[in-house]
């Protein structure tokens, strides 16, 4: 028989609710027992049966919860996560890991102390458009590559009464899209040598960065560029990827958000596949000719994290993102910042 994982899901507001509860509801081996929410009318429209608790103390207190996961503003993300690291419990964090470095170093110190698994949710490692570009890499389909550029905009051009836009640690598009960005970034490439930011608030009324644009540098002459912004009307493309070999085009987005903004869940049929207008172009040499052709997209599977989730703690293997690989995204957003601030480009440490 399959050993169960108890999950306590602290938070039920659009990352709990959207992003954390139904996946982990789809692993086999996890159950969702306890969510910790001031408004269980909100989680038991969607689970009925579902344990509400008003704390995080309480949740913590709980001896049959295996793995708490924090999905609540930034604010929160180190305080919750070190109150269940200190209750003895596994603990996944929503991305941005932490709002600082130092506090990052912290609960990863304190998780190997006390001999837990801590892991943060950058569940866009499994975006489709990603793995396409990932699995093309490996193949060294474009040869050693030079040029990498990904874009996430988006078209709000009026400023929201919410937290992510309020001057609050740990707000603003660089945390929230960047860290999504940074993240597949060092994914493929490993940390850079430099880093270069132009981060500000774009839009009239804007408190917190709304626009961001990063030079992530490599000795091997690689130059990443990430860029996001909040009034593109109209998109370009998600990804362009240039080597010696080839080129990768990639347009249009993952659509498992949007899949789950709709209430459906992996394993749900054609869960994570892309339209066959938005497979990848890739140009590469082929002898003396240069052939161009479309790329089928590799299915999504943001339930790839939570079976990673599950394997780790159940059988000791690693876990599917180490929180010591999300304190470099922090690093580089810290450097971004300052590099904005002080305009100039930064060695990393």
């Amino acid at each position: 028989m399959m050993k169960k994982v108890q999950v306590g899901l602290i938070g039920y507001g659009l990352s709990g609710k959207v992003f954390h509860a139904p996946v982990i509801q789809s692993v086999e081996g996890l159950e969702l027992k306890t969510v910790v929410s001031s408004s269980p009318q909100k989680v038991h429209a969607d689970y009925p049966s579902m344990e509400v608790v008003g704390s995080v103390e309480e949740l913590c207190r709980d001896d049959q919860i295996d793995l708490v996961v924090v999905a609540t503003p930034n604010t929160t993300h180190y305080p919750f996560a070190k109150q269940a690291l200190l209750a003895g419990k596994h603990v996944v964090v929503e991305k941005p890991f932490v709002n600082s470095v130092a506090e990052g170093e912290e609960l990863i110190e304190l998780a190997e102390s006390r001999k837990r698994l801590l892991s943060v949710y950058h569940n866009r490692r499994w975006d489709n458009d990603f793995l396409t570009l990932k699995q093309i890499l490996h193949a060294g389909m474009l040869g050693e590559v030079h040029t990498y550029v990904s874009h996430y905009d988006r078209y709000r051009p009026g400023v929201r009464d919410r937290w992510r836009e309020q001057t609050l640690p740990g707000s603003g598009v660089l945390y929230d899209l960047g860290s999504h960005l940074i993240d597949q970034a060092l994914h493929l490439f490993g940390c850079p040598r430099t880093v270069w930011g132009d981060v500000f608030p774009q839009r009239p009324g804007a408190r917190v960065d709304d626009y961001f644009h990063l030079v992530l540098g490599y000795d091997s002459g690689l130059r990443v560029h990430l860029n996001a912004g909040s009034i593109v009307k109209q998109t370009g493309p998600r990804f362009q990827v240039h080597g010696t070999k080839g080129s990768f085009f990639k347009y249009g987005l993952d659509p498992q958000e949007e899949a789950l903004r709709q209430g459906k869940k992996p394993g749900s049929p054609g869960w994570g596949e892309d339209e066959e207008r938005h497979y990848a172009d890739v140009t590469v040499e082929a002898g003396k000719l240069t052939v161009r052709g479309k790329v089928e997209t590799i299915p999504g599977a943001y339930q790839a994290y939570y079976e990673g989730i599950y394997h780790a703690i159940v059988e000791a293997q690693p876990v599917p993102v180490p929180a010591a690989e999300a304190l470099h995204t922090i690093r580089v957003i810290e450097m971004a910042v300052k590099s904005s601030r002080e305009g100039r480009v930064l060695r990393w440490e």
